[in-house]
């Protein structure tokens, strides 16, 4: 469910910062991500999909909040508890700023359409960085412009790098890498598209920025990247799927930042149907998890791209694994997903437990003390949060979504523990 477009991406990453004075200042440079919350798209920057806090056992319902559109990507939690989440509002606000413990809304602010395929990432000081058609913005956590700077596309959810700069990938294929301080460019921008010769692109008008956006969500060849980007801070490695044209499906492409400027290592299509999740690392950095097109879990080697496994779930997921320090892997799931476990054997996965009497809907998140959070189908065509044993599979609690109908597009987890899960038909519920 994600893929690329033609190389129209004619790429003049234009580089322009517009910096507001009197903005908050930068995070320090190599500790960008906050030690709590929920800053990324996947909650870190290997896409990870869990949080160090400890999981209560025992939750409720604590409030919800219709924001009148669409809601397609996970919401993020800075460590202070403000929620920022996208929508796909066609009037008025879609990106907005809610306090975890009230929901009450600290501030919402108009950008372009496309800033419903980005999840706003999140500083150690609670600046979001987000993108829209054509630029990547910084906000401070009043909802006040730090810097704004054109790029070729649309950026999709970015990452911290481990020098504190900001990496990201228009859906275009353009990798940039920019300060956090100010938006200027560090490196020159990578092309995973190659582009136009000059006989070939001097007739062709511009890519409009929005071109192929609404296919990101479908992962179709209109849209050459539809998901996030996972780093290994360790040694500046980074992976990203990629449908190149003429090829027949999303590939993996494994790339690296390091020495001033970015450079790719390798790419792979062995994965049947293409790539449909945003990649994951393993807490080691050696391994790389993706979903592909036929119902199968892939493991790869992160240095060479080389498959080492692959399992076939049953279903095709419709979300990133969560994958915790310990190695324990949980599928995300579909309209026809199951909730199971998986330990990474090297050269197998194996089965630890499954839960064939749940139809897991949502997208995991593991915790600290063996405590996981999912959304299930609860009746007919209602939602739960299930809170459930890492460990065994063992239900622990399910608390109802009051009026939730459809899926959820992310669990992602407060620096106090909440369970915070937006409905793709446009509501946030909070938990705790």
């Amino acid at each position: 469910m994600r893929r690329v477009l033609r190389s129209a991406a004619v790429s003049l990453t234009a580089v322009s910062a517009l910096i507001i004075g009197g903005c908050s200042g930068a995070p320090p440079l190599d500790d960008a991500y906050a030690p709590h919350g929920w800053p990324a798209a996947h909650a870190d920057a290997r896409n990870s999909g869990t949080s160090p806090a400890e999981g209560a056992r025992s939750i409720s319902f604590d409030w919800s909040r219709p924001i009148g559109a669409p809601t397609a990507t996970a919401a993020s939690v800075a460590s202070n508890g403000q929620i920022f989440v996208t929508s796909r509002s066609e009037n008025g606000c879609n990106l907005y700023s809610f306090e975890i413990e009230s929901g009450r809304k600290r501030w919402c602010n108009r950008l372009g359409p496309g800033v419903a395929v980005s999840t706003p990432l999140v500083d150690r000081v609670t600046n979001v960085y987000v993108g829209e058609d054509g630029a990547m913005n910084s906000f401070n956590e009043h909802g006040q412009l730090r810097w704004r700077t054109v790029v070729s596309g649309t950026p999709l959810s970015a990452q911290f790098t481990a020098d504190g700069n900001l990496l990201f990938v228009t859906h275009f294929g353009v990798v940039s890498v920019l300060s956090t301080q100010t938006g200027k460019e560090i490196v020159p921008s990578y092309q995973l598209i190659p582009t136009p010769t000059y006989d070939t692109a001097k007739d062709l008008p511009l890519p409009p920025a929005a071109q192929g956006l609404e296919q990101c969500f479908f992962g179709a060849p209109e849209c050459p990247v539809s998901t996030a980007a996972a780093i290994d801070l360790a040694t500046g490695r980074f992976f990203l799927t990629v449908w190149r044209p003429g090829r027949p499906h999303a590939e993996l492409v494994g790339l690296r930042y390091a020495d001033g400027r970015i450079t790719e290592d390798w790419s792979s299509d062995a994965l049947p149907g293409g790539v449909t999740s945003s990649p994951v690392i393993s807490a080691d950095g050696t391994t790389l998890y993706a979903n592909d097109n036929k119902g199968a879990l892939w493991a790869l080697d992160a240095e060479t791209g080389a498959p080492r496994w692959n399992h076939d779930l049953g279903f095709a997921a419709a979300g990133s694994p969560s994958v915790a320090a310990d190695g324990l892997i949980i599928p995300a799931g579909s309209d026809k997903g199951r909730l199971l476990a998986l330990e990474d054997k090297g050269d197998h996965a194996e089965l630890l437990w499954e839960r064939k009497d749940l139809v897991q809907l949502g997208v995991p998140a593991q915790t600290g003390g063996a405590t996981g959070y999912t959304v299930v189908r609860e009746g007919e065509t209602g939602l739960a949060v299930l809170t459930f044993d890492t460990d065994t599979g063992e239900t622990l609690d399910q608390d109802t979504l009051p009026g939730a109908e459809g899926f959820t597009v992310g669990t992602s987890i407060g620096p106090g523990g909440e369970v915070v899960t937006p409905t793709l038909i446009g509501e946030v519920f909070v938990l705790r």
